[in-house]
């Protein structure tokens, strides 16, 4: 079986030993995981370096070590975010221009042990560098069999919608996913959830955008908001403290009772079968949460499970 999932692999090399991180991956892939997603920055906040690498470096290691298996995967990784200064993000972001673009790929190839990635991931919005100059950077790389698809991260729908015009109107290869943050909890109004970039949540404007642009794809960041649905010792950021999120967890607990699962089940039920349907990215640290998030993508709701989670406001 084929899942509608990535595997978050932001904190392998690091965090997770790589005992671990293989033991994830290797089940990932006997259940019938594809996507793997991964960034050029990653962890730099958790390295002593404070530089990042050590994901794609550990894939890296992993595909050496599973002889066939980078043609049963499938990689997304990510370029912009890597300081170019220790201890000193964002302010100094490597950002998008076309020689860092350049050579970010390099680097992630040579870390991940592979001539190509299948998706490739402008990390965040670069405003000092011309949009056309990233769009036609990111073009020669799909030109050069290096990348397969493109995809922007935390851009403001604004950017999207400009830097996929600039790639018309020059017969360019232009973005075709969005990976920004989105869950079945809203933050209170006027505040945007700890962990995510400035225009990184999933607003209406977003919403709208991708149902109008069927062809582009939605990837949701942190989905279970770190463990805050299901984990007492994990909770909710306090910009979730606020009567929605009563409500919304009053339905989330009732249909998962119907369901005989959790609240972590129906919230990926929810995004992958939702309109725009997106694809969560989960980061886990062990195989018994692994387990649980390809449930959880199996689980289909019914329409009248589905418009009572929507309508909870």
């Amino acid at each position: 079986m084929t899942y509608d999932i990535a595997l978050g692999a932001m904190l392998f090399g690091t965090v997770q030993d790589e005992r671990r991180s293989f033991e994830i991956l290797d089940h990932f892939v006997e259940a019938g995981g594809v996507w793997i997603d991964t960034a050029n920055c990653y962890a730099f906040w958790e390295h002593p370096s404070g530089f990042g690498g050590q994901s794609e470096e550990l894939l890296g290691r992993w595909l050496a070590r599973r002889p066939g298996v980078r043609d049963r995967v499938k990689i997304s990784t990510k370029v912009g975010c890597e300081p170019t200064v220790a201890g000193r993000f964002p302010e100094t972001a490597e950002g998008l221009s076309a020689p860092v673009v350049k050579n970010g790929i390099e680097g992630s190839l040579r870390r991940l042990g592979t001539d190509h990635v299948d998706l490739y991931w402008a990390h965040k919005e670069d405003r000092r560098t011309p949009l056309a100059e990233t769009v036609a950077a990111f073009d020669e790389l799909v030109s050069a069999g290096t990348v397969g698809a493109l995809g922007c991260s935390n851009y403001a729908v604004w950017q999207v919608e400009r830097a996929r015009e600039i790639a018309r109107a020059n017969g360019l290869t232009g973005f075709t996913a969005v990976q920004q943050h989105r869950s079945y909890l809203r933050p209170r109004p006027g505040t945007r959830p700890t962990v995510v970039h400035r225009f990184g949540e999933v607003s209406d404007e977003v919403v709208d955008y991708l149902e109008c642009h069927p062809e582009m794809s939605l990837w949701a960041y942190t989905p279970l908001l770190g463990g805050g649905y299901t984990r007492a010792d994990k909770p909710l950021p306090p910009e979730y403290a606020h009567p929605g999120t009563d409500r919304r967890l009053a339905v989330l607990d009732e249909v998962a009772a119907e369901t005989g699962t959790t609240r972590n089940h129906v919230v990926l039920a929810w995004l992958t079968g939702g309109s725009p349907a997106a694809v969560p990215i989960v980061g886990v640290s062990t195989v018994a949460q692994l387990r649980e998030a390809l449930a959880g993508v199996a689980l289909v709701l019914t329409a009248e499970q589905r418009e009572r989670l929507d309508s909870a406001t």
